[in-house]
């Protein structure tokens, strides 16, 4: 996608398309899936900090990570093939900057009302979307209720940056990506959802590491520089 962008050539194979849009999706849908299994990791810290170590084992991390990437997989090859199975008009322009499943159910000739359906029920708003979202706001809900119980301001606040770079990707990758995929068609125009996608898929991921080392002194040093000579 970097690629196509950068030489502005703008042609993709079918094939490639279709690949494209398996890791887009996936990528996607196992992101969901890992920031629900952060929360949990940010609830047990928080929530019961003395068996941490022995719930948050190394054994128990690679089977949630290894979970998070295999639970996507058949659900993005079945939305994949479900879409490019469709018969396709003489237009083959993609009205986007990368294969995602809405502009090009828009290429579709036959009935798409089903692939529709599965991309709000199936893939974004139930399995990627609704289940992790659910579990990450249950999870944060007893992590803000163990951290009131605190009678120590300066514990309260500790345990609220723990949680603070989490939340902020949160926000910012289900935000855009409900934003995308679950508002209705005529309340966004094809420009607002192109812009919207190049956070979800560019500018937040890129963001990431910024975000996750905020905690860091070091980092917090150099920002501070930074800007002093920015905004003297």
């Amino acid at each position: 996608m970097l690629m196509d962008l950068w030489t502005q050539k703008g042609h993709i194979s079918f094939l490639a398309c279709a690949v494209q849009m398996v890791f887009v999706l996936m990528l996607g849908g196992t992101e969901c899936v890992l920031l629900a299994v952060m929360a949990y990791d940010r609830y047990v810290a928080i929530c019961n900090p003395l068996h941490y170590a022995l719930v948050m084992n190394h054994k128990v991390c690679i089977q949630l990570v290894a979970a998070s990437w295999i639970s996507t997989v058949p659900v993005v090859m079945g939305q994949t093939w479900k879409t490019f199975s469709l018969p396709f008009c003489a237009s083959h322009s993609i009205n986007h900057f990368f294969c995602d499943v809405p502009p090009i159910l828009k290429l579709a000739c036959g009935d798409t009302v089903v692939n529709e359906t599965a991309v709000m029920v199936v893939a974004d708003s139930s399995m990627f979307v609704m289940v992790p979202f659910v579990l990450i706001v249950f999870s944060y809900g007893k992590i803000i209720s163990n951290i009131l119980k605190l009678s120590s301001a300066g514990g309260r606040s500790k345990a609220f940056s723990t949680c603070s770079s989490h939340l902020t990707v949160v926000v910012l990758f289900y935000g855009t990506g409900i934003i995308t995929y679950l508002q209705p068609k005529s309340n966004q125009s094809e420009e607002m959802r192109k812009l919207i996608s190049l956070f979800y898929t560019i500018f937040i991921p890129a963001l990431n590491p910024i975000i996750y080392t905020l905690r860091n002194k070091d980092i917090m040093k150099a920002l501070r520089k930074l800007l002093a000579k920015l905004l003297p």
